[in-house]
């Protein structure tokens, strides 16, 4: 707040004492979320440092002007600074009564707010409101009003009390329509504020488009009936508003229970509603949680079969190289022994040839035939036993081999066996999820039905009332007229009666002056025509008991045709009567059907009852799959040690033979050294026999050259 205080005094050219004395006491408040500058007379000035300084300088989550005296420039600012912001929850904009006055009564005359107020004193006084009320919003304050409905989206509370909106039916209609944008504001507070039912159409309008407002006070304004029908009539588009306050507006009766029963119907469906979100989000968030664990089940026994599948292809791998190594090393026996053999065969030749040599030489080559021969035989005895060996050896490598290949298809047939309980287990989720969709289809499908028939019940009941209130009007209109038009028939015949019988008189009269004056002429006439006047007399006399006689037939008609008139009216008033009683019946249709609705609401409990029951035993049988996966997870958990134990046994057997193998070859080098002595023994045993044969032969023939000689 402090720092907001000198933001606003280094705005400011000339800063308002009192505006900065207010800032110092709230900085020093706990309250510090909250800027209340009520009751203070802001400036143009202090309005736009205001307006710079409320979209970003300070987070305030309350801003309270009441009582300001603001002008539309300074509100115009202070709205444009409030539209970008993003902090404020709630704006008090009310125009707040002088305190020294108690205002009893409020009314507009002439289109201004004007209020009756009693001083201390106890002397009255009738004041126009905008002389001593706190702001002045205008049209181009309504404006800036929409224009903030538009673009601001953290405002939930926005009370306008006392500030004569409805008497600027322009700048009232860009407010309606900002409300109508807004999607985010919750309450409104238009008390006091002249809205007349044009103002009461706008607002209906903007009430059918908006979906956020909960709370709409709009007490002691100038509504009335049409206002009032108008905003019963948005009631049935808009589900979300919660509260509608219309005290002191001149508003039927009937209109204000609508309304309320309209309010109660919408409190009941977001009840109904947020009780139906908030467990479709338990239930998808189980749901999820389900999917979640299946889904880590499912990884963590596909990681172990990746696993046990890498660690069979590196076992058959190394199993692979070694029996390689192991065929390797065989063939390099074979070789060694097929070598061995040849170069046996190469000795057995040679030894033929020096035995036929030796023989042809005789006695001095026995000893080395002997020699020779014994060497032969131990030679053959040696190589006889490292064949036996090596046969031994080799029977041992291949019986090694098969168990080898045995225990591979075995853990293949185990793998083979894992895979496919692996797919059954895939399936079964699979299904799982299948039917988890299709109850949540029907779940849904179930509400939307439910909807549509209470929304189908309600516009029929609706077209009914409406088709009976049509007709009653009707009928009520035409017996009005037929009424009327009697009665104007009848007071038009009585008229021509009256009119009649003034002319009787009329001529009564003439008849009688003539009468006088012929008397005074025809005195001396009279004993003479005395009879015939009194015929004259007579015959007049009848015609006018003639006459009298008419008359007397009209009034009888016409009284006849008043109680025609009457018994109409009897009757109208028995069928006024049939109608009260027809709409008695329908009312208590409505009860029926509220009825009906409130079982069907029980219908649908219990099939949410019957679902949550479904899912429990759904969850059950999950929580058995589940039980059934741990104890495959123990059985994969067994496999994987005997694994262990088999490959632990596959090393020692592999490195058992690796030892076999390195002491064959061992035995193989000294075989070698052995041969690579004996041939060097027998080399120099054959150039010792060669020497001894060169030097038999050069003896043999210096004797035969001596003897020649």
């Amino acid at each position: 707040m402090e720092e907001f205080r000198r933001a606003y005094a280094k705005l400011c050219a000339a800063p308002q004492e009192a505006v900065l004395r207010r800032l110092r006491e709230r900085g020093e408040a706990p309250g510090r979320a909250r800027l209340d500058l009520a009751e203070q007379s802001l400036s143009l000035e202090t309005c736009g440092a205001l307006g710079r300084l409320l979209p970003g300088a300070a987070h305030f989550a309350e801003v309270a002007l009441g009582d300001c005296g603001l002008s539309e420039d300074g509100v115009k600012l202070l709205l444009h600074g409030l539209c970008s912001n993003s902090t404020v929850k709630s704006l008090d904009l009310k125009e707040a009564v002088a305190v020294d006055r108690w205002s009893v009564a409020a009314w507009s005359l002439g289109g201004f707010p004007f209020v009756f107020s009693v001083n201390e004193c106890g002397c009255s006084s009738l004041t126009r409101a905008s002389h001593w009320l706190g702001n002045n919003l205008r049209t181009t304050g309504a404006e800036a009003l929409g224009k903030l409905l538009r673009q601001n989206k953290s405002i939930r509370s926005l009370i306008l009390e006392w500030n004569s909106l409805g008497v600027w039916e322009e700048g009232f209609s860009f407010f309606c329509q900002g409300l109508g944008a807004n999607n985010f504001l919750q309450r409104l507070d238009l008390r006091n504020n002249q809205i007349n039912h044009h103002g009461a159409g706008e607002l209906a309008m903007a009430l059918k488009r908006n979906a956020s407002l909960q709370e709409l006070d709009l007490r002691w304004n100038n509504i009335g009936l049409l206002g009032g029908r108008a905003l019963l009539n948005c009631l049935q588009s808009n589900k979300t508003l919660k509260k509608l306050e219309l005290a002191g507006n001149n508003v039927p009766s009937d209109i204000l229970k609508a309304v309320e029963q309209a309010m109660d119907h919408n409190r009941d469906r977001q009840t109904i509603l947020s009780e139906t979100q908030n467990r479709t989000s338990v239930l998808s968030k189980e749901i999820l949680n389900l999917k979640d664990e299946k889904t880590k089940q499912f990884l963590d026994l596909m990681d172990t079969i990746d696993k046990q599948r890498e660690e069979i292809a590196r076992s058959g791998r190394i199993s692979a190289g070694r029996v390689s190594q192991l065929q390797e090393a065989l063939n390099e026996q074979h070789s060694i022994m097929n070598s061995l053999k040849a170069k046996l065969q190469m000795t057995e030749a040679a030894l033929a040839l020096s035995e036929q040599k030796v023989h042809n030489l005789g006695e001095l080559l026995s000893a080395t035939k002997q020699e020779q021969a014994s060497m032969a035989e131990r030679h053959f005895a040696e190589l006889q036993q490292q064949k036996q060996e090596g046969a031994d050896r080799e029977g041992k490598l291949f019986r090694d081999l098969s168990a080898s290949n045995e225990k591979n298809l075995f853990l293949r047939n185990q793998v083979d066996e894992l895979e496919k309980k692996c797919k059954v287990q895939q399936d079964q989720i699979f299904q799982l999820k299948q039917d988890l969709t299709n109850t949540t289809a029907e779940l849904k499908l179930r509400a939307v039905q439910a909807e549509e028939r209470l929304e189908m019940e309600k516009r029929r009941f609706k077209q009914s009332l409406e088709d009976m209130e049509s007709l009653r009007l009707k009928e009520v209109d035409h017996l009005t007229q037929h009424m009327e038009a009697s009665e104007r028939s009848m007071q038009d015949r009585v008229q021509r009666l009256e009119a009649i019988r003034i002319a009787l008189e009329e001529e009564l009269s003439q008849v009688k002056a003539a009468a006088l004056t012929e008397r005074g002429h025809a005195e001396e006439e009279l004993i003479k025509v005395r009879n015939q006047a009194r015929l004259e007399e007579q015959q007049r006399v009848e015609h006018l008991e003639e006459k009298l006689r008419l008359m007397t037939e009209a009034r009888d008609e016409a009284q006849n045709c008043c109680l025609k008139q009457k018994q109409m009216v009897g009757e109208a008033q028995v069928k006024a009567n049939q109608l009260n009683l027809h709409a008695d019946g329908l009312r208590r249709r409505i009860e029926e059907l509220q009825q009906d609705l409130n079982s069907k609401e029980q219908e649908k409990v219990t099939e949410v009852n019957k679902v949550k029951v479904e899912l429990q035993e759904q969850i059950g049988h999950l929580q058995a799959e589940r039980t059934a996966q741990e104890g495959l997870r123990e059985k994969i958990a067994a496999l994987e040690r005997q694994l262990k134990v088999l490959s632990s046994n596959h090393r020692e057997a592999l490195l058992d033979k690796e030892g076999e193998i390195s002491m064959l070859m061992e035995k193989l080098r000294m075989k070698e050294a052995d041969i690579s002595r004996m041939k060097e023994e027998e080399a120099q045993r054959a150039s010792i026999l060669q020497n001894a044969i060169m030097a038999y032969v050069q003896g043999s023939s210096l004797g035969t050259h001596s003897l020649r000689k």
